[in-house]
């Protein structure tokens, strides 16, 4: 069966090339010293699409997030962004194809929600030139999509968690990358303060963005991703919609825990076990 999203050259009859995934990370190692921190890792990831990455404590999420940003260096496999080579991106061109939110924002003294978001960009900027009317407008839409209207002038110490996590977002959708990888945004925050964050993060999907979020919450992947992606020491396991990817069964396999997932209309809850029956 051909390819749907293949088109046709009206004036040869010869299939168009199909456009590459934004994102392709196929069978990632790494290697630090002499452990083996990533064995086998994978990832696909389209425009308009959010993938969660799921899995316990040192299963090796966070540094297969690190490995396809950029900021860890893979050891074996291949990375690519938009059908290019990782190893063929330098600095700011990869900057433009990938905005990298981390699990702890620095919260430096003295920096303004206005002076953070500017950072993002850099990537746009030559040294010592001053921004355009074009990197304003990149700041100021990118701090309305994150809801800072009114908080430009405020500093970071004196934000909540959930702000902060929206001005670490805002940073990220002033670079202009197409793909916004968050790593744990949700990890600190109340109930409300993740559903906002979670909201943002479909909203942008909505418009196109491409989303990788690394998570812990199995109900919060499954109620805001469109595809899970499971890893457990360092390597993928399972890959799929999370109603059916995150069954009962693995769910004992991976986390060692009699807990099942219940999914519905958006909302998502997980029946654990808590105590062993006796």
């Amino acid at each position: 069966m051909p390819d749907p999203r293949a088109g046709t050259d009206s004036a040869s009859g010869q299939a168009a090339s199909v456009t590459p995934p934004l994102l392709e990370a196929e069978a990632v190692q790494v290697t630090i010293g002499k452990t083996d921190i990533l064995k086998r890792a994978d990832l696909c990831l389209e425009s308009g699409e959010l993938v969660a990455v799921v899995g316990p404590n040192g299963a090796g999420k966070s540094t297969f997030a690190r490995a396809f940003c950029g900021l860890q260096k893979a050891t074996g496999g291949s990375i690519r962004w938009s059908g290019e080579d990782i190893s063929a991106i330098r600095g700011r061109r990869l900057a433009r194809l990938r905005a990298f939110v981390p699990q702890r924002a620095q919260v430096p003294n003295g920096v303004t929600v206005s002076d953070a978001v500017a950072i993002g960009r850099s990537a746009h900027l030559k040294p010592l030139q001053s921004f355009s009317a074009v990197d304003r407008e990149a700041i100021a839409s990118a701090t309305s999509r994150a809801r800072l209207e009114g908080m430009e002038d405020r500093q970071l110490n004196t934000l909540s968690g959930g702000e902060l996590q929206r001005v670490q977002i805002a940073v990220g959708l002033a670079q202009g990358a197409p793909v916004l990888v968050a790593d744990e945004p949700t990890a600190q925050l109340d109930l409300g303060a993740t559903a906002a964050v979670s909201e943002l993060l479909r909203e942008l999907v909505h418009d196109g963005y491409g989303i990788v979020l690394i998570v812990h919450d199995l109900a919060l992947a499954a109620a805001v991703a469109d595809r899970v992606v499971v890893m457990s020491d360092g390597a993928t396991i399972a890959t799929g919609p999370p109603v059916e990817v995150l069954s009962k069964e693995l769910i004992g396999e991976v986390w060692n825990v009699e807990a099942e997932l219940i999914s519905h209309e958006g909302r998502s809850g997980l029946h654990v076990e808590w105590l062993g029956r006796v």
